[in-house]
């Protein structure tokens, strides 16, 4: 541990401020310190030396992680050690055909695995409320959470899992696993990538110049949506909901929801970006993460577009194991309510969490029952209006701790504010108009239909579609440093997670 923190102190020179920002990738020495000099110890080494590739960027994942949390590095070292024990036990039992004992260490590392998370996420979560109840003042555990640790755990999880089924065997190269489980790119916000989908790239991956190239291409893509889109709404959003409910004008309610709906969009999807483009950097192909949620005309639609890992990993290690959809309706509803308050407090140990994925699962559970064949038979506008209003609704209970300050703002947006809006509200549209636009059309997947045409223009004019993706991928380098050399609103939504 003091090898790392000394070499990080060494070579980045940080003061106490930087190490809180050294976490995200939108931050300026990650962007021209840390990862650079990842990049060049990474190449240097030929690509036949996949092993010392492996533990160049297995070092550096835990010297990032370790910077964001110093104390959580043994954590993550005792869960490397943990999964990759309860791994070689399960593929050898597995070998044998001794089922039965496979099933039980596979049990044992789900087990421990939930156990680590709920210590160090939930268990204040749990005092506090027992507290409550009985009245008494319960003395809560001096323990940080460890940033990331939902993400890494299902990554975790799958890993006995997969060997179990089948799906993947067991790697032997405890480099390689641990790699796998700290990887820095997707460690801290996704895309959650399970093991049988990335066990083969772990030994055997290829890097080249054209899938380079598309890595840097994404990863300034996802910067450009945290910095230039996500950070400038946000700001609207800080302003908005500082405001006191009970005198907040409806329609500045409803401006300042539409910030935060665009604002934890383009940054969630914005550093989903990121990762992949990372990954594509080093010889990876990650799932992807979202392919435009807000396009969606049914609750249904906009979860097969929303955090599409974490949905599909509740999907195939929950869901179906419980039995999914294949023992009746009652069973299916029942699973589907399990998968959905699960998936609400993995994103924070608080209430209004909980809630959230409730409010989700009751939706789908009616969606599935009936409401998906009213809704085939209305107008195409009408259906996007009904899902776009009850995710922005589902966003009020996502956005606030405390459950009554949420219930006062949901009350605003209706006109308990007293009034319809003020100057302060023309004044907040028309400031905000251009960029507001800018997150309609990007939301809505025409940045998308543009690299298509690109893409064409590429096969057709390759020096002259060469030179344009140049020129733009220097633009959102240079607009987004700018951004953030003076810039002092540069959060991190995922703490929590």
């Amino acid at each position: 541990m003091r090898v790392f923190r000394a070499a990080a102190a060494v070579f980045f020179k940080t003061s106490g401020q930087r190490r809180k920002d050294f976490v995200v990738f939108s931050s300026l020495i990650f962007l021209y310190q840390f990862f650079p000099l990842v990049l060049l110890l990474y190449f240097v080494i030929p690509g036949r030396f996949r092993t010392a590739r492996n533990l160049v960027l297995l070092l550096f994942s835990l010297l990032f992680y370790s910077w964001g949390e110093p104390k959580a590095i043994w954590l993550m070292i005792g869960s490397i050690l943990l999964n990759y024990v309860h791994g070689w036990f399960v593929q050898r039992f597995c070998d044998r055909g001794e089922r039965k004992k496979a099933r039980a260490v596979v049990i044992s590392a789900v087990v421990l695995n939930l156990l680590l998370l709920g210590v160090f996420k939930y268990a204040n979560f749990f005092l506090q409320n027992i507290s409550a109840v009985l009245g008494r003042e319960a003395p809560l555990l001096s323990i940080a959470l460890p940033i990331g640790i939902s993400f890494y755990t299902f990554q975790s999880l799958s890993y006995a899992v997969d060997i179990y089924r089948g799906e993947a065997r067991s790697q032997k190269n405890i480099v390689a696993f641990g790699m796998y489980v700290t990887f820095f790119p997707q460690l801290i916000a996704g895309p959650i990538v399970t093991f049988h989908s990335i066990a083969d790239q772990l030994k055997g991956r290829t890097e080249s110049r054209d899938q380079f190239s598309r890595g840097i291409s994404r990863f300034l893509q996802g910067l450009g949506k945290k910095v230039l889109l996500a950070n400038s709404i946000g700001l609207v959003w800080e302003q908005v909901s500082a405001m006191p409910a009970d005198t907040l004008p409806a329609l500045t309610a409803w401006i300042g929801l539409f910030a935060f709906a665009f604002q934890i969009y383009f940054d969630f999807s914005g550093y989903s970006d990121m990762a992949v483009g990372m990954g594509l950097m080093f010889g990876f192909h990650f799932p992807e993460n979202f392919d435009h949620p807000y396009r969606s005309k049914s609750i249904t639609e906009f979860w097969r577009r929303w955090h599409i890992t974490l949905s599909s990993w509740f999907r195939d290690y929950v869901y179906i194991p419980l039995g999914g959809n294949r023992r009746g309706l009652a069973i299916q509803l029942r699973n589907i309510a399990i998968v959905w308050a699960l998936t609400g407090i993995w994103h924070g140990a608080s209430w209004n969490f909980l809630l959230w994925g409730v409010y989700f699962g009751i939706l789908l559970m009616l969606e599935k029952l009936f409401l998906l064949r009213w809704l085939e038979r209305l107008p195409a506008i009408l259906r996007h209006g009904y899902a776009l209003f009850l995710i922005l609704i589902g966003w009020v209970l996502f956005a606030f701790d405390d459950l009554s300050a949420g219930i006062a703002y949901l009350g605003a947006l209706f006109g308990a504010g007293g009034s319809l809006l003020s100057n302060d509200t023309i004044y907040l549209f028309y400031t905000n108009l251009i960029l507001l636009v800018i997150l309609c059309i990007a939301s809505a997947g025409v940045p998308q239909r543009l690299w298509n045409l690109y893409g064409r223009l590429a096969v057709k004019q390759p020096l002259a579609a060469s030179l344009l993706g140049s020129v733009g991928a220097a633009a959102v380098l240079l607009l987004s440093t700018a951004y953030l050399v003076d810039a002092s609103y540069n959060p991190f939504l995922y703490f929590r997670f």
